[in-house]
């Protein structure tokens, strides 16, 4: 019994942790954009357009790492749009973001039913080089066998694509560059203080694009993780929320690394549930909604940013632009 105890905690974990990479990609991706002063809310619309770039260029040349250069490329570029707009031209950054996630939407449904004639979605990814597939860890199946810590090193520790790993190995990295380096002092002064930094002879305009293209790369592995790791194809809106869930994570964390980290894996582990939740029968209750278990993620963004969060101050200078005094 305990050995099935331990086997249905260590799936579910890895089940959490599969569902919370794009939010952690998402989520890191948010906060270097905001810490340089920049607030991003496109970040959905980025994800979208990276899995519909990496799918397309996946099946195309047959290889996962050329869709993942697409994805990130695609990702990037719109992130330029958005960075050309409110840094530049000084334009409202809730605006353009809410303006990227639009554009997004539209265009990646209406290229994908231009190209493939399938509603939208892209051709299945059937071939092996097309797709990240698990990393087959040393010993797996027979120390899998092991009562108890067998389950969670074959089903937790092993059995996840690349981007499952390097998504957990991009939390110290950003931590460490931002408070242990000079660019990460540098562009977290730009989000507090850009005056300051223009008076040092510093460039803000440079940090905030190099904050916007950061962001850029990092959504580009969320939305390759979706369509060419956890799904086998792009699928119109297959980001469903997790831009916005990722930034809802990057408040309740108060704009911080290792908080952002299990704030996802928070909201990866209730989607997790919720999947193993479905058709589940409540004594007294009955089976529970379809829709009611689908809801319980953005039921607890909403709880957690209402009630619990506490007083989340961003960066002083995020969403202000700045210019340059004379």
């Amino acid at each position: 019994m305990l050995t099935g105890l331990a086997s249905d905690t260590a799936l579910i974990l890895a089940s959490s942790l599969r569902l919370a990479v794009p939010l952690i990609f998402a989520c890191i991706a948010g906060l270097w954009s905001e810490r340089s002063g920049v607030v991003d809310i496109g970040l959905e619309g980025k994800m979208l357009v990276a899995a519909f770039a990496s799918a397309v260029v996946a099946y195309q040349v047959d290889s996962a790492w050329a869709g993942l250069a697409a994805g990130i490329l695609a990702s990037v570029a719109l992130g330029l749009v958005h960075g050309f707009a409110v840094i530049d031209q000084r334009g409202n950054q809730i605006v353009s973001g809410a303006a990227i996630n639009l554009v997004a939407a539209g265009l990646t449904a209406l290229l994908g039913n231009a190209w493939y004639g399938e509603g939208g979605r892209t051709p299945q990814l059937d071939s092996v080089a097309s797709r990240f597939h698990e990393i087959p860890w040393p010993g797996e199946a027979s120390l899998g066998a092991i009562p108890v810590l067998g389950p969670f090193y074959s089903n937790l520790l092993a059995g996840h694509v690349v981007l499952t790993y390097l998504a957990i190995l991009l939390v110290p990295l950003t931590s460490f560059v931002l408070y242990r380096t000079r660019f990460g002092l540098r562009l977290r002064a730009t989000g507090e203080n850009p005056a300051a930094v223009d008076t040092a002879g510093i460039s803000v305009r440079g940090l905030r694009y190099a904050g916007v293209v950061i962001c850029g790369v990092l959504c580009g592995f969320a939305g390759t993780y979706l369509s060419v790791a956890q799904a086998a194809s792009f699928l119109p809106s297959m980001t469903a929320g997790k831009g916005f869930i990722a930034l809802a994570a990057l408040v309740f964390s108060k704009w911080r690394p290792w908080p952002a980290l299990f704030t996802c894996l928070l909201f990866g582990f209730l989607d997790a549930i919720s999947i193993r939740l479905q058709g589940a029968v409540i004594p007294g209750v009955g089976e529970v909604p379809v829709q009611a278990i689908q809801a319980l993620p953005y039921l607890l963004t909403v709880i957690l940013l209402a009630g619990f969060v506490g007083r989340a101050i961003p960066p002083k200078a995020s969403g202000i632009p700045y210019v340059k005094e004379r």
